[in-house]
């Protein structure tokens, strides 16, 4: 059994930064990917950034340069760093593990940026 617990969502003013965690235990193998995913009202949920276990990271066009996902292998965690945040970054986020063709999210964190 797979759990994905995060943390860190909260409101902030626009220009400002948020550090989301996700703390993953369970049996979680050698080789995945994780990643950060979002949700705003009366939208789809959307790849925000992803990072396989050996860290490459990709990341959608529209928090290039502004967020930054990391991982730390021994502790089993993956961070979401958001500077700049916009008030459009304001949604639901997710985190996620895929490994051995499944899927698995956390409860999410909402994001608040006001203008």
């Amino acid at each position: 059994q797979v759990q994905l617990v995060e943390s860190g969502g909260g409101l902030v003013q626009a220009g400002g930064s948020l550090r989301l965690s996700c703390a993953a235990s369970g049996s979680i193998f050698s080789i995945n990917y994780m990643g950060w995913y979002r949700q705003a009202p009366g939208k789809q949920r959307e790849l925000v950034a992803s990072i396989t276990s050996g860290g490459t990271t990709n990341y959608v066009d529209s928090v290039k340069g502004r967020f930054t996902i990391s991982r730390d292998n021994t502790k089993k965690m993956v961070y979401l760093q958001m500077n700049s945040l916009k008030p459009e970054d304001t949604a639901v986020y997710y985190c996620n593990l895929y490994q051995r063709v499944q899927n698995y999210w956390g409860q999410g964190t909402q994001v608040t940026v006001s203008s």
